[in-house]
């Protein structure tokens, strides 16, 4: 039962003394989720105050099945922008629209219950760092420039390419609002000077207070500032979400997108979390089923789909959150919010709203990052260059699907064509190493040719090896009489590859050369002798070290000698 409810185990560890750290952690946190979550909902194309409800419900249940304590969860930017992306092409009125949205995150909540049930958490780990990494970093751009139309006080469209925005932007110059410019300037001036100056200071919050009063005290919503305007109080009301089939068959591929997305959002501020706390609590199985629930929870509520924050999360964990707990305060400072709170609202400029969307992003993008790929992976470099190319200018989703599939061809590139070293033995030691790497300290010999394989064999590289292999015999076939395959790296053998060895090795052993296997695992020795290759070799030929299948053949070498030694002496003597 602890497994599937979390909050049992936690609880039941619970102190006294932590309340009053999760109780500041949540406020702090709740004081910078309400007006993030209204930015963000309006970054998704929605109301205000769907962030806010994006803010409850889905938060409450992630208190009852989440595993990571100062996790925050709720309306984030990237997801944000992929439901805009994702309805935005669907042509929708206002209503339509917010249902869809709705609808979207009971799917997308359906999705990851389903892939945390099914244990399914490990198809995260096919995102590589450099495609996590350039993804965030080219959306973090597009959500900024996303924010020109408030920050300038413009009528954009909506797109999710670069060069679009901007052209859009460029096109309205000549309409920007002076005031709304300025508010919007000097709202990223002061939450970027509070954030680096003092970071616990809610900088957030003191730019929404003065924006309001600037607003109402100096009249500006009659300079045509865009405002905020009435935001509805009270809860959101249970409401089944509208389910249609047409609509599922038309979201279905933002919705697997946005559940990804949310998951390795979650799961990577998670784990850098539990790296700074020395911590092991997070299940990313459980998580999957936790985000599942919140989101699936929240449809039925007016939410849209929600994940981890990674600002909300930094000041979670820095304002001491010890558990769950934490976020239960938060979204109580969420419900009395909407309740009471919502008329101080009216007068927030959107500009306010955009310089927190634009902040709050600026830290995903990553050029440090990209730069030492440059200098150390070239390989990873280019997936990543195009992988952010490709997000900024052919579209967020199509970005991270480019950017997976470029690291899923790299991976298979490696491992069809891995490396092949050929070994020799250290001066005056037991020691094998790669000829090339050690030089001159190899003692090198023409009778005895070993070769490391530093990759599982398999249908991707059985024709690399057997080319690399026979070149090496090639380069002193008159004088080989021996090949020692070191098995260590090689953890799996495939039934094309083990056909492909049966034959090589029956080659070789044609042209009167020894083939010995040293060195092989467990699991690589039962395949082995399961696909008959140790039945070709011998099991004579087979050693646990190299020295050894090494030692084998001088003693056989030097039997053979005497031998001829013997035979050549009793013909002189006849």
């Amino acid at each position: 039962m602890r497994r599937y409810l979390p909050f049992i185990q936690w609880f039941a560890d619970y102190s006294i003394k932590d309340i009053p750290k999760d109780i500041l952690a949540g406020f702090t946190v709740g004081i910078v989720l309400i007006p993030q979550a209204m930015a963000y909902a309006m970054l998704a194309g929605l109301p205000p105050e769907f962030g806010l409800y994006a803010s409850l419900i889905p938060l409450l249940i992630y208190v009852l099945l989440g595993t990571s304590g100062p996790l925050a969860i709720g309306p984030v930017a990237m997801d944000s922008l992929l439901v805009a992306i994702g309805l935005g092409a669907l042509a929708l009125s206002d209503g339509e629209y917010i249902a869809m949205a709705i609808f979207l995150a009971l799917i997308v909540g359906v999705i990851q219950l389903l892939m945390g049930i099914l244990r399914m958490g490990y198809l995260v780990n096919f995102i590589s760092k450099p495609v996590i990494s350039a993804f965030t970093s080219g959306a973090a751009l597009i959500i900024m420039v996303s924010q020109l139309k408030y920050l300038l006080g413009i009528e954009m469209g909506r797109s999710s390419r670069f060069h679009e925005l901007i052209w859009q932007a460029v096109q309205k110059a000549s309409e920007i609002n002076i005031v709304d410019l300025m508010i919007g300037i000097f709202g990223i001036i002061l939450i970027a000077v509070l954030k680096r100056w003092k970071r616990r200071f809610p900088g957030i919050l003191l730019a929404v207070v003065l924006g309001i009063l600037t607003v109402y005290l100096f009249n500006l919503d009659n300079y045509n500032v865009n405002i905020v305007g009435i935001i509805p109080s009270g809860l959101p009301t249970f409401q089944v979400p509208e389910f249609s089939f047409d609509a599922l068959a038309e979201i279905w591929p933002f919705a697997l997108t946005l559940a990804l997305v949310g998951y390795l959002e979650a799961v990577s501020i998670g784990k850098g979390i539990e790296e700074k706390s020395e911590e092991d609590r997070l299940d990313p199985n459980q998580e999957l089923v936790a985000l599942g629930a919140s989101n699936i929870a929240g449809s039925f509520f007016r939410a849209y789909p929600v994940t981890a924050s990674f600002s909300r999360s930094a000041i979670s964990y820095e304002s001491g959150a010890k558990s769950n707990f934490a976020g239960l305060f938060a979204a109580i400072l969420v419900l009395v919010t909407l309740l009471f709170l919502t008329p101080v609202f009216y007068f927030l400029p959107k500009s306010i709203l955009a310089s927190i969307i634009v902040v709050s992003v600026f830290g995903l993008i990553d050029l440090s990052y990209a730069k030492r790929l440059w200098r150390l992976r070239k390989d990873e470099f280019i997936v990543w260059i195009i992988t952010f190319l490709s997000t900024l200018f052919i579209g967020i989703v199509q970005g991270i699907f480019i950017g997976v599939l470029l690291a899923l061809l790299l991976m298979v590139y490696r491992t069809s064509n891995p490396h092949f070293a050929v070994l020799g033995k250290i001066r005056n030691s037991d020691y094998y190493k790669n000829i090339e790497r050690f030089g001159e300290e190899i003692e090198l010999r023409e009778d005895l040719l070993i070769i490391r394989f530093d990759a599982q064999l398999y249908f991707g590289n059985t024709s690399y090896f057997k080319k690399q292999l026979y070149n090496f015999i090639g380069e002193n076939d008159n004088q080989l009489k021996a090949v020692i395959l070191n098995a260590e790296a090689i953890n799996y053998i495939d039934s094309t590859a083990a056909f492909m060895l049966r034959k090589v090795i029956n080659e070789i052993k044609s042209k009167g050369i020894r083939f010995y296997i040293a060195g092989a695992i467990g699991p690589t020795r039962d395949i082995l002798f399961s696909s008959g290759i140790a039945d070709i070799v011998t099991r004579d030929y087979l050693f646990v070290r190299v020295r050894e299948a090494v030692e084998h053949f001088d003693n056989i070498r030097m039997g053979s000698e005497l031998s001829d030694r013997v035979a050549s002496q009793s013909n002189k003597r006849s």
